[in-house]
């Protein structure tokens, strides 16, 4: 590629206005992908579970990662801990087309023992708050946190935008759910504005959403956070020796009554639920990746927040001639990114 053609690239991929916005450029993305994962028994005997492998070439942790450049969000810091060696790798090969000089990364940050306290990341928000100097040092005005062991399609900048419009200090992204699965989830309760009123991590008897009985509202472990507010929040839980240091156990919760709590509805552009798997098991693992020779879930166009199979009967990235909006598509190293035309 010559000197000219890459300098086009990047006008007509900084000047798309979906692509990079004032909110964006001032967005910090954190990925949990520290899992052990030891419920999907053999796949993590060697690896973390975002590295576990799906679609063929790709790694579960492409997902919040192509999300992120999909999005805008080019700043991203992947937190690892739990046998790491290959999902670093991948992140190095599939990854490495990011270009620092003009500001745009994916950072690994592994766990380091950086506090006096001389520990390994002991929750979500201690893996956050052992890396708070790093968070500061990038001055972002907004953190989105995010789980590496996720399989969904989601436009980061939407839900961005409805935290800054609502003036919320935290959001926290949601999607409906059947009472009966909710229990293995963050199950919430929102008022008319959707400002979150109550937070129970994985409750035994789930509350129904008001006027949908037998349907849960749950957390999809995507948080935003105005920065000030999350450098407060961390501080305050690592000096609480009772707090598990999790965010859905301690700091969504704690922090209901001393900031504004919204949850964002996770829906497809027919305002119904969207696809979002949480690969815990097994099972779900199984879902992800059942062999049919057609699509798992719908891939209409008008369904931009579902994954399609590819010619091979695989799920993941799709084809170039069924991609729906705002879905993979490769280039250097096989890592996903929004193709330029």
């Amino acid at each position: 590629m010559t000197a000219q053609t890459e300098q086009e690239r990047l006008y007509r991929y900084y000047t798309e206005p979906k692509m990079v916005t004032d909110l964006t450029r001032k967005t910090l993305a954190l990925v949990l992908a520290g899992g052990e994962g030891s419920r999907l028994r053999d796949l993590t005997t060697w690896r973390a579970k975002p590295a576990v492998p799906i679609g063929g070439k790709y790694r579960i942790v492409d997902f919040p990662l192509s999300n992120c450049v999909n999005s805008g969000i080019l700043r991203i810091g992947v937190l690892t801990q739990y046998k790491s060696h290959s999902l670093i790798r991948h992140l190095q090969r599939a990854w490495g087309f990011m270009r620092a000089e003009i500001g745009e990364f994916v950072e690994i940050l592994p766990a380091q023992q950086r506090t006096h306290k001389k520990e390994w990341y002991q929750g979500t928000a201690d893996a956050l708050f052992q890396n708070i100097d790093i968070m500061q040092r990038h001055h972002p005005e907004y953190v989105l946190v995010l789980g590496g062991d996720h399989v969904y399609t989601m436009d980061y900048s939407e839900m961005l935008l409805y935290h800054v419009q609502t003036g919320a200090d935290y959001t926290v992204g949601s999607i409906e759910v059947p009472t009966a699965e909710a229990s293995a989830f963050g199950v919430m309760s929102v008022d008319e504005s959707m400002r979150i009123t109550h937070f129970t991590e994985k409750p035994k008897n789930p509350d129904c959403i008001p006027g949908k009985p037998g349907t849960a509202l749950v957390s999809m472990g995507i948080y935003i956070f105005s920065k000030d507010f999350l450098y407060q929040a961390l501080i305050e839980d690592a000096g609480n020796a009772r707090s598990c240091h999790d965010f859905g156990k301690d700091i969504i919760p704690d922090n209901l009554r001393k900031g504004r709590a919204m949850a964002y509805p996770f829906r497809d552009m027919s305002g119904g639920p969207a696809y979002w798997r949480d690969v815990g098991t097994l099972y779900s693992y199984w879902q992800t990746n059942i062999p049919t020779g057609r699509p798992t879930w719908n891939c209409a166009r008008s369904n931009p927040s579902s994954i399609c199979t590819t010619g091979t009967g695989r799920s993941g990235p799709t084809s170039r001639n069924t991609r729906p909006p705002n879905s993979f598509s490769t280039t250097k190293g096989g890592a996903a990114r929004r193709s330029i035309r």
